[in-house]
């Protein structure tokens, strides 16, 4: 049942920090070549040469920006320009923001949606058919436990993971006689520059977790092939399971206490 990527290709946007660095950090050492999407190369590029150094694997930069509306596009002709084939990818690109949605800049709040809804779809649709006929790989989508109840204070966000959780398990039915392995992952807080992005730990809810143990846990159930998705942490997952169980109202008032 384990994945052999020596051979293989792994894509992975928004790979300069956190999640997605640890993500090529991994898959890197499990021997996957690379192709590293993010907006500041320069950090693509320190990474690129010493995975490169340690592994002995390639790892491509493709400096892009997932706001724009032309992303995936954008993206489909680099690696075609290339001659690159990607058999996992790993859709790690995305960012939140806390307040009322009322005092929201409608800029950032479009970018928020372009970010981690449109092109997460568009990046997929792009690659999905080659990773399916291929079947040798995995498609990762990065949601959070915010997907499992409204988050008040973080509306727009909480529902655009919410979108990542519904999309990527019925992805995962969709191609369920392939190769292809399909997973959500819903971290909790995790120590990355996320919170740097919101502004505040504020919206951390439980305990922190790092982006070893979060990638890890991925990892291993990628191995394993068993599910759609997962919630890192145990703590995490038994809150995510009871969010199903209350009754909604209920499952409301706490998470807006929580995140006020």
């Amino acid at each position: 049942m384990t994945i052999t990527y020596r051979g293989t290709t792994a894509l992975i946007t928004g790979a300069s920090a956190g999640l997605g660095t640890e993500f090529a950090e991994q898959l890197a050492a499990r021997g996957a070549d690379l192709v590293l999407v993010a907006r500041r190369e320069e950090r693509l590029r320190e990474l690129s040469e010493r995975l490169e150094a340690a592994h002995g694997i390639t790892a491509t930069v493709i400096p892009l920006d997932l706001a724009r509306t032309d992303a995936a596009a954008a993206l489909r002709a680099a690696l075609d320009e290339r001659g690159i084939r990607v058999q996992t990818l790993v859709n790690n690109a995305g960012f939140g923001m806390k307040g009322a949605f009322a005092d929201a800049d409608p800029g950032r709040i479009a970018e928020m949606v372009q970010v981690n809804v449109a092109n997460l779809v568009a990046v997929t649709r792009e690659l999905l058919p080659d990773l399916v006929a291929d079947g040798r790989g995995a498609l990762v989508n990065i949601a959070s436990t915010g997907a499992y109840q409204p988050c008040p204070n973080m509306a727009v966000y909480g529902a655009t993971k919410a979108f990542v959780l519904s999309f990527t398990e019925a992805l995962a039915y969709e191609t369920r006689d392939s190769g292809l392995r399909v997973l959500a992952l819903s971290p909790g807080a995790t120590r990355t520059e996320f919170f740097d992005v919101v502004g505040t730990e504020d919206a951390a809810v439980g305990r922190f977790q790092t982006p070893a143990q979060v990638v890890g846990l991925a990892v291993r159930e990628l191995d394993r092939g068993r599910r759609a998705s997962v919630v890192s942490g145990w703590a995490n997952a038994v809150s995510a399971k009871l969010a199903g169980f209350m009754p909604r109202g209920l499952t409301l008032a706490v998470s807006g206490r929580v995140l006020r």
